[in-house]
Parts: structure tokens; sequence; C-alpha cells
């Protein structure tokens, strides 16, 4: 059943570079901790719920409503959590255009 009809238009462009900075520190701060409290599965299955992502972009200060959010939230994820991979037994791929390509192992 149809309840609503939502428009979301793509953007171009790129996350402010101050903005980007806060989401690779807030975001290694919030997984890591989400690990430590509920393990990687659990926040591997937080990661999979829509709308827990899109809070989570949200949190992080991206709060773009429409295109975006997923390569933007990976790829500040993947920058802030490296380093951490082995530790936390979490690798994050993602992010926009070549940074996507890269992986952080």
């Amino acid at each position: 059943m149809r309840t609503g009809v939502a428009n979301l238009p793509l953007h171009s462009g790129k996350a402010p570079a101050w903005l980007f900075q806060r989401m690779v520190k807030l975001s290694r701060e919030i997984i890591t901790l989400m690990v430590y409290e509920f393990g990687t599965r659990e926040t591997l299955k937080k990661f999979s719920d829509p709308y827990w992502f899109q809070a989570l972009g949200c949190v992080l200060g991206f709060d773009w409503h429409s295109s975006g959010v997923t390569t933007t939230v990976c790829g500040a994820v993947k920058e802030g959590l490296r380093g951490l991979q082995s530790e936390l037994k979490l690798v994050v791929a993602g992010g926009k255009g070549a940074a996507s390509r890269c992986c952080l192992c």
C-alpha cells in the first residue's frame, strides 16, 4: 500500500572537507565503541539496516536527505577505522570515486 511519495534528487560534488574530517573522527569513536559493547556481528547487522544507517549519517553530521549518504558515510567510517581493522575484526569498503577502490586492510 502506497502511503506517500519521496523526491530524492541526486547531488553532485562532495561533503565539505571540514565536515568530512569531523565525520571521520566521530565515526571512529562510535563504531569502536559499538564493536566493544556489542561485537562485530551486531555492528554489521546495524550497518545493514537502512534506517539505522541513515540515522548514523545524520549523527555524523551528514544530514543530506538523498544521494551521497552511503558513499560519504562508508568513506568516513573506512578512514576512521584505518589501523583498527585487525583489532576490531572489521574492514570497511566504499567511499567516493577513486577512494572507493582502495582498501585500507
